[in-house]
């Protein structure tokens, strides 16, 4: 899709949900996708509550939804503070779009070659690596389905000229002209000097990181042959230390970054890359972890374990609490210190502290095993057995 004429294929078949904010870019939006798939589409409007004026807003976008009888939703977002409130406001955003989003439906947004120009610029005085700069994709997954910008080689000036041609009214987002914002900054002050040098900036820039977006899917396929060739990944989801670090130090960073990627973890940043691979050759008893955010690499026997705090604990079925739960004075314990047992089967007592090392237990994990006592005698181990009495 080179213009506002052409019809979008890739949205031919799909459930199609626009996110509306009221601006010019989203009514555009809105305009062309009613006039190219009429009764395919629904609407979401995201009240920020950041604005003086964000219920004309949202009230706006209902009367404008109602008038072409599309479907429309709206949710409130609220914030605890406003530091950083650009990304964090994004965040939140696609988080609640993403829990709201089912299997075949395909969530559009406005987002254009000018704002894919911005990003790429905001994404450089950032540090960023080829992730970053590859800026927006066009297409990616959110959560059951899918998010597309169909406008992401599209023009602004194609975009008012559209707005104008067919009448069209729209808000207008009072915060844009807040040069405090960053990308207001950008939009307003640094492009159009640099404009004035460069000609076509916003198509040359926005072509700057398509280019960064097809080195990245090579970054991630040379990531996928050495952790194939290499045997670097095990069926846990875990990674193998022992083979890992034999590999040159720029392809184990693109392994991790790949992994963590995939894991939706955070990209860390340099410093913190830096930690982990400091923590492949730190000795074992020192208990080796590197947290960022609300994530945690921890290194045991060999292997990568990746933790994202703010996941519930999954509580696996266990075959032994189903098995003594019923029985009277049934109760749970955890572990304590220099606790010695005998597993079923076996003919002597060991340390509680020798059975999870043979276990294959992790450290981190040892407090949170349960421990089946009836009677106050030890009967079971989670993931471990039952317990010899006699």
């Amino acid at each position: 899709m080179e213009d506002l004429k052409t019809k979008d294929l890739s949205l031919k078949g799909k459930k199609i949900i626009l996110g509306l904010s009221g601006g010019i870019d989203s009514v555009v939006l809105l305009h062309y996708l009613n006039t190219h798939y009429p009764n395919k589409i629904s609407v979401i409007h995201c009240n920020h509550h950041l604005s003086q004026y964000c219920n004309e807003w949202a009230k706006f976008c209902e009367k404008l939804c109602s008038s072409l009888n599309i479907t429309y939703l709206s949710i409130d977002l609220f914030f605890d503070n406003t530091s950083n409130i650009e990304e964090n406001a994004r965040k939140k955003r696609y988080h609640s779009l993403s829990k709201l989003l089912k299997e075949n439906e395909i969530l559009c947004t406005a987002h254009h070659q000018n704002d894919q120009a911005e990003t790429l610029l905001l994404q450089l005085f950032r540090g960023s690596g080829v992730k970053g700069l590859a800026a927006m994709p066009k297409e990616k997954p959110l959560g059951k389905g899918i998010h597309y910008r169909p406008f992401l080689t599209i023009n602004k000036s194609q975009i008012i000229d559209y707005a104008k041609n067919n009448k069209l009214n729209w808000i207008e987002d009072d915060s844009n002209k807040n040069t405090d914002f960053k990308r207001n900054f950008l939009r307003l002050e640094v492009l159009p000097t640099l404009s004035g040098v460069y000609k076509n900036l916003t198509r040359t820039l926005a072509r700057s990181a398509k280019h960064q977006s097809e080195a990245l899917k090579l970054i991630h396929v040379l990531a996928d042959i050495d952790i194939k060739t290499h045997h670097i990944i095990n069926n846990a989801n875990r990674i193998n230390t022992s083979k890992l670090i034999k590999l040159e130090t720029h392809r184990i960073k693109n392994i991790l970054r790949h992994h963590l990627h995939l894991l939706n973890f955070l990209t860390p940043s340099d410093k913190i890359m830096h930690q982990i691979i400091e923590l492949l050759h730190t000795k074992e008893d020192a208990n080796p972890l590197v947290c960022w955010d609300k994530y945690e690499i921890r290194r045991y026997q060999n292997e990568l374990y990746f933790i994202n705090k703010a996941l519930p604990r999954k509580n696996a079925s266990c075959p032994f609490y189903e098995e003594l739960k019923d029985f009277q004075n049934f109760s749970i314990r955890y572990r304590q210190e220099g606790q010695r047992l005998k597993l079923l089967g076996k003919t002597h007592t060991q340390s509680l502290k020798k059975v999870l090392q043979e276990a294959n237990i992790p450290p981190w994990e040892r407090g949170q095993l349960k421990m089946y006592y009836i009677d106050n005698k030890l009967c079971a181990i989670e993931r471990i057995g039952k317990i010899s009495n006699t």
